[in-house]
């Protein structure tokens, strides 16, 4: 068990008034504990509370060959794990709980009239994961040097007549190659018309003369995810297209620069939004600007106009304005990770930005 981390989330659960919580979050648990359980369908549970009592109750078909640092209740799948857990639940206390907890888990749990009240327990813990550790911010450090070395080499393949679905396929293999254990994401390797899909999913079509090329790219290395995108043209660009991209290259750079402490996560979003609606391409831009990032590639934390959360010294997250015209086949996103430092953020990914048009062939 990971005592700093155990200890903030105690403290948040003191501020809150709330007693004691149940965690059921795999990547929750494995924040921590470092132990990844995937239970599927079988309950998984994290049991806490502010006097510092913890229990994990796992079915037995998943023993923990290490020491997890906290008592570890096993039970099978002829048991009822909910009533097992139930013991060590104070009746007469606040409970908090997972949101993603199944409703048949927490049904059981409030049959068995334990706990006095049931909430929300996952904002405390998503707040506390926001703010990453000197460990942690060094891990998605390397993690996004890596996503920038796979760019450099999948777009080498963005030009050789490959599908997008060739694509993608090609952009998993590299990622493989460079040891991460896999895409934290679908990727979109997407040509025209579907670049201009913000969240586009690959099909069969072939990149043609004057198609803009959008790689929206992240893997997982050592647990932690990177999330990359950069927009390349084929053979030539229009002047309609160099002008949106640079006016998203521009509203990026601004969005960065307002991500630092004490403003406020909307002042990232507006940052970007007021610039590019300044351009004429507002109605364009149909997204948030961006979302935190660690363990999973979109954690809870948006930089959007409504986020009027203050930035913190440790978030992570995405600056990643983009401006979509389908009618026209032109899509254009740039986005980069930052972290929150004392005097600003540092950019995770070292990638050009400059407007690339790589060479094609007919």
């Amino acid at each position: 068990m990971d005592n700093g981390k155990l200890s903030r989330i105690i403290e948040a659960m003191k501020a809150e008034d709330m007693y004691q919580m149940i965690i059921t979050d795999p990547v929750s648990i494995f924040y921590l504990t470092n132990a990844w359980i995937l239970p599927g369908e079988r309950m998984l549970a994290l049991y806490i509370n502010v006097d510092g009592e913890t229990e994990l109750f796992v079915n037995k078909l998943f023993p923990q060959s290490k020491d997890l640092g906290v008592h570890i209740t096993y039970f099978d799948d002829i048991e009822d794990g909910v009533e097992i857990m139930s013991r060590v639940v104070a009746k007469d206390k606040v409970i908090g709980i997972d949101k993603t907890w199944p409703a048949r888990f927490l049904l059981r749990l409030q049959e068995l009239g334990a706990g006095s009240k049931f909430v929300n327990g996952s904002l405390i813990v998503d707040k506390v994961r926001q703010i990453k550790d000197e460990k942690e911010i060094e891990l998605m450090r390397i993690s996004s040097r890596i996503n920038d070395e796979v760019m450099a080499e999948l777009v080498q393949w963005a030009n050789k007549g490959l599908t997008e679905k060739e694509l993608n396929a090609k952009c998993r293999e590299i990622y493989k190659a460079h040891g991460c254990e896999g895409v934290s994401f679908d990727p979109i390797t997407a040509y025209a018309a579907g670049a201009a899909d913000p969240h586009h999913v690959t099909d069969d079509s072939v990149g043609k003369r004057g198609d803009c090329v959008l790689l929206d790219i992240g893997g997982f290395k050592d647990n932690y995810a990177s999330d990359m995108t950069r927009t390349f043209f084929l053979g030539e660009v229009s002047d309609k297209a160099r002008e949106v991209y640079e006016i998203v290259k521009e509203a990026e750079r601004r969005g960065i620069e307002a991500a630092k402490p004490g403003n406020r996560m909307m002042d990232v979003d507006l940052a970007c939004r007021n610039y590019i609606e300044e351009m004429g391409y507002g109605e364009y831009f149909t997204h948030r600007t961006g979302h935190s990032c660690g363990l999973e590639d979109h954690e809870w934390g948006d930089v959007s106009s409504v986020n009027e959360a203050i930035i913190q010294v440790g978030q992570c997250f995405s600056v990643e304005p983009g401006i979509y015209l389908p009618d026209e086949g032109i899509g254009v996103r740039i986005e980069d990770l930052v972290i929150i430092t004392e005097d600003g953020c540092e950019v995770l990914n070292s990638y050009p930005k400059d407007l690339t048009v790589l060479p094609f062939e007919d």
